[in-house]
């Protein structure tokens, strides 16, 4: 039985995370826990979305119909991530200077989305992460 499609996602959600976590530790000059979460580099679901897409294309091909599902899934997430979410964080950050002084007013998150070096980051972690777990467990 082939556990690499079970395997992939999963280490490269953890290298991403930890990744993320070392890079805004580094930033803030202190353990980052605090900015877990939406946004940041790199791109975790980027790079989860990659990850799936390049295995498959490195066991199957890319003329297979299932690279052909994954590519299409990871462009939608990815967009996603660049555009819809961003929107929401720009929003965000609106209302809550809208809301600032209201007493039952709770700070909404406003880093949501990625930018385009996160996502290409995120690219860059998930078919690194497919190409390691395709060459041990071939």
């Amino acid at each position: 039985m082939d556990f690499s499609y079970a395997l992939t996602p999963f280490l490269t959600w953890l290298v991403a995370g930890i990744s993320k976590f070392i890079i805004n530790s580094i930033k803030a000059r202190q353990l980052a826990f605090g900015l877990i979460g939406y946004g940041g580099l790199p791109s975790n679901h980027s790079a989860i979305v990659s990850s799936m897409a390049a295995l498959i294309a490195f066991k199957e091909g890319i003329g297979h119909p299932a690279f052909g599902v994954a590519i299409t899934l990871a462009f939608i997430v990815m967009l996603d991530a660049n555009s819809l979410r961003r929107q929401v964080g720009k929003h965000a950050v609106v209302i809550n200077k809208l809301a600032n002084g209201a007493p039952d007013h709770q700070s909404l998150r406003e880093r949501m989305g990625h930018t385009r070096v996160e996502i290409a980051s995120g690219i860059v972690v998930g078919i690194a992460v497919a190409s390691v777990v395709n060459v041990i467990l071939a």
